[in-house]
This record gives structure tokens, C-alpha cells and sequence, in this order.
């Protein structure tokens, strides 16, 4: 059996089982979860959740809204059970054990105020796939791509809904062409870059179902100072998760 870690986050406010050697979250999570914003009561779903982190930490910063999360690998859908369990955060998060490209088969149409992802974005075709599948599905397009996840979207969000995303900011033109071409139409934007002086690295994305024409590009985030060291504003990330 694969060895596990149980790992702390939120300054210990939160546990997270996760595989010692198989797929396990990266920083690309914690940022798309600072990044979401909801403003009241509802429902909202994370596609392709993986260990749950995305709606185990919201649930502690929106806990008045019903997260599910969506996963096609059995054996992270479990992990992530087990650490809504741990964390007593039952009658927050329900996690699915399913697939985003047949979204019809677990979920009613416009059933959901906010969508999140962070989705697998390497190509099957670039560069050498990992021998681990947890880690090969979660970072390939192999079960799901972009175009997968967002389908999904459209179909689950109800009128003026939200979806919250993170992307390789060099695949921004394919993102914003496959938003509308899904009619949601992005709002908010903010590029993260790996250090002052690198090119962007991400871009964190806001997008409204059927919304006009308008977009807000906030400050740009970045990660490490010429030290290697967290700068005070990714720091103030962690806080404010906290």
C-alpha cells in the first residue's frame, strides 16, 4: 500500500491526507483558493479536486457555502473523505467519484453558483508523461483538458455564475477563447510570476456565466524574493487563508 502523509495547513487549522509518493497538491491550489471570492449562501463544486484541498480550505472561508468536489480517481476521492473527515467538515464538502467529461450522468443543469478548477494543462504529447498515473491524470490532459472542464462548467452554472481557475499564463489566449466560447466571459484577472524578474509563470481567472464585456486586471503576484524566500505578499496569501 501506498505510504501516506498527514499534512498540516492554515497554520494547523486544517489536515490533509495525502499519498507520500503519488499526486499530492502544489502551491497552484493554495493560490486558486485565495483567489475565490463569493459574496453569500449557495452552492459551488471544484472539478477534478483531487485530495479535496480547494474545498477544504474554502469551506473555511465561505462556510456557509455547500462545496462539492469532483474527482475521477477513486483513490484520491477516498483520501479526500477522509480528510473532510478528520477536519469535521461533513456538512460542509460532498465529494463525488466521477468524471468531468460526463457531468450529465452526476449532476441536474444550472445547479451550481460557482464552479472552480485547477486543471491538468500539460499536453499527452509534450514532453515525458509520469510513470505515477495519480500524478500522470491529475497533470496531463490524458482524463480532461481545458475545453473538458470548462463544458462542464457551462452545463453545471446557473444564470451569471462564477468560475474561478488557474492556467499557465502562456495558454492565456487559448483560456479566454474557450471561455467565450462557452459564454462566460472573464472579470477579473491576476498574473503570478516565480520572481520579480521572471516572466508570468500563472494567471488566476475570474469568469461570469452570459456577462458583458469587462475586465479587471489586478496586481500581479510574486512568489519568491531575490532570497528564494516567500515575498510578504505571497506570506500574506498563507495569512489570510489562515
Amino acid at each position: 500500500m501506498n505510504e501516506e502523509t498527514l499534512d498540516e495547513i492554515l497554520d494547523g487549522r486544517l489536515r490533509v491526507f495525502q499519498k507520500k509518493r503519488g499526486y499530492r497538491f502544489s502551491l497552484d491550489a493554495v493560490l486558486l483558493a485565495h483567489f475565490v471570492f463569493l459574496k453569500a449562501k449557495g452552492k459551488a463544486i471544484d472539478l477534478g479536486t483531487g485530495s479535496g484541498i480547494i474545498p477544504l480550505i474554502l469551506a473555511t472561508r465561505f462556510p456557509h457555502v455547500a462545496w462539492t468536489g469532483l474527482e475521477i480517481q477513486a483513490s484520491l476521492a477516498e483520501l479526500a473523505n477522509r480528510s473532510i473527515e478528520l477536519n469535521c467538515l461533513q456538512n460542509h464538502i460532498n465529494i463525488v467519484h466521477g468524471d468531468a467529461r460526463k457531468i450529465k450522468n452526476f449532476f441536474l443543469a444550472h445547479s451550481f453558483d460557482a464552479v472552480t478548477f485547477n486543471p491538468p494543462y500539460r499536453k499527452i504529447n509534450s514532453g515525458r508523461i509520469n510513470p505515477d498515473k495519480e500524478k500522470a491524470i491529475a497533470r496531463h490532459e490524458i482524463k480532461g483538458s481545458l475545453k473538458d472542464f470548462l463544458q462542464a462548467a457551462k452545463y453545471l452554472l446557473k444564470p451569471s455564475g462564477k468560475i474561478f481557475t488557474i492556467y499557465p499564463a502562456k495558454r492565456l489566449a487559448q483560456l479566454v477563447s474557450l471561455f467565450r466560447a462557452n459564454i462566460i466571459e472573464p472579470k477579473r484577472m491576476k498574473f503570478v510570476f516565480s520572481a520579480v524578474n521572471s516572466d508570468a509563470e500563472f494567471v488566476l481567472v475570474e469568469g461570469r456565466a452570459g456577462a458583458r464585456e469587462e475586465l479587471k486586471i489586478e496586481p500581479s503576484l510574486v512568489i519568491y524574493d531575490e532570497d528564494r524566500r516567500y515575498t510578504d505578499h505571497m506570506n500574506s496569501v498563507f495569512t489570510d487563508l489562515a
